[in-house]
């Protein structure tokens, strides 16, 4: 990785409009009283101002001026002023709506330079802000669902009415928009993976897969799967199933390359579920000598007890509520859906899956591209699980980068894009309350 440049000089460039830099180097310099800075910190704008070639946020600012933590440092290494006057001024930047995960052009977030400065009290605040965010973002999401409610054409209609502000004449709306027509318009920031393709679940399902002995692609070369994640399909089926106690209920939602399906199909269940919604994988399960083919199906116990289920989850779960179905494990590992979606899984539908005694958990890839996203989701899981009467324990496992630290190289060698990038995985592990 090259070194980075944190002085004043590289992060403030030559293209940054004046009233940025001010703001910019008002935070670095800290020269203002608490009052002063609340005042300062009243515009949003200024709080979430970014330097159009550096991207660098008055966040990034007040991080980067403490400078390195001494290596040497104990738990209270940041005891030398520096940290105390820059938490004033983080604590002003969101409360005046400063975006805790804006990066800059070394794709790094504020809480990213913390981190790598060794300033854990202030990465720290960096985290609670996102889990803030993101816990509102979810309030807001469910609040705008329950507003469309009532409307024929749902989003559409909003959508229709959106430009009027309620007791806002249309006219001078239209007078406001005319005056902005000769200002030139400001140059912003292009984040390095803006021009990123995002996955759906709707793109994924009509892509082309391919499958290797180590990975499973899309058509657009993202890693649905990967041979290295055997590990920790491991040591995930060994917490779901203590001491590999045969006779367990398991349903698995996301089959992929099988890993986990082969696992959980050595301790000999008494009913083992598949629901997959691929039909590139659907076909290859259904090809002759598939282990998980007809034939496997038909050596269950019973009728039935062995079953893949071709669909997507959210069409298929409520017909296994509405049978009846108990699992005693249960495990989630989708892709191309986004948090939501799992969070919608376990509030909604694992408290009736799931038996009383028995154990759930999820592939947690959650922002795993990024640390502090990481411990950002970590910290949401626990409050979202709480709300479904769910307690989560983490099993800490140690990852080896040694083929999985470089872009393109090593494990990643023909894949797209690199979805992990840290040295320690969080296994969830949750079960009911009480």
């Amino acid at each position: 990785m090259a070194t980075i440049d944190d002085s004043l000089p590289a992060r403030v460039s030559s293209d940054c409009p004046q009233e940025t830099r001010d703001v910019l180097y008002h935070v670095w310099a800290r020269d203002w009283d608490p009052v002063g800075l609340k005042k300062f910190f009243v515009d949003r704008e200024k709080a979430t101002a970014q330097d159009p070639k550096t991207g660098e946020t008055p966040l990034h600012a007040a991080i980067r001026s403490c400078g390195p933590a001494s290596p040497d440092a104990g738990p209270n290494e940041e005891e030398d002023g520096l940290v105390e006057e820059a938490r004033e001024i983080i604590g002003e930047l969101f409360m005046s709506g400063a975006i805790w995960n804006d990066v800059d052009s070394n794709n790094e977030t504020p809480g990213c330079v913390a981190w790598r400065l060794g300033r854990k009290s202030l990465y720290n605040l960096c985290v609670d802000a996102g889990v803030r965010a993101e816990m509102l973002f979810a309030l807001m999401e469910g609040y705008e669902q329950l507003s469309s409610a009532g409307s024929e054409d749902g989003d559409e209609d909003m959508e229709e009415d959106a430009p009027e502000d309620e007791g806002e004449p249309p006219e001078l709306v239209s007078v406001q928009q005319q005056q902005q027509v000769d200002e030139p318009t400001p140059v912003k920031f292009v984040p390095p993976d803006a021009g990123e393709k995002q996955v759906t679940s709707d793109e994924y399902l009509k892509s082309t897969l391919t499958y290797d002995p180590d990975k499973l692609l899309d058509s657009d070369l993202n890693g649905v799967m990967m041979a290295w994640e055997t590990d920790i399909m491991r040591r995930s089926v060994n917490a779901l199933v203590p001491n590999a106690e045969p006779g367990k209920r398991i349903l698995n939602i996301g089959f992929g390359m099988g890993i986990v399906d082969g696992m959980f199909s050595e301790l000999k269940p008494s009913r083992h579920h598949v629901i997959e919604a691929h039909p590139s994988v659907l076909d290859y399960l259904s090809k002759p000598g598939s282990k998980f083919g007809p034939e496997w199906e038909k050596s269950g116990p019973e009728e039935g007890a062995h079953k893949v289920f071709g669909g997507k989850w959210q069409d298929v779960v409520p017909k296994l509520l509405e049978a009846g179905e108990v699992y005693d494990a249960i495990y989630f590992d989708t892709f191309g859906e986004d948090y939501s979606q799992l969070r919608n899984f376990f509030t909604e539908y694992v408290p009736g899956l799931l038996d009383q005694d028995g154990r759930f958990s999820f592939f947690n890839g959650l922002g795993a591209d990024r640390r502090i996203c990481y411990d950002v989701y970590t910290k949401v899981v626990e409050m979202h699980c709480s709300d479904a009467g769910l307690d989560v324990e983490w099993e800490e496992i140690d990852v080896d980068m040694s083929k999985l630290g470089e872009e393109g190289k090593g494990e990643w060698e023909g894949v797209r894009r690199r979805y992990w990038t840290l040295d320690n995985y969080r296994l969830p592990v949750c079960t009911f309350m009480g």
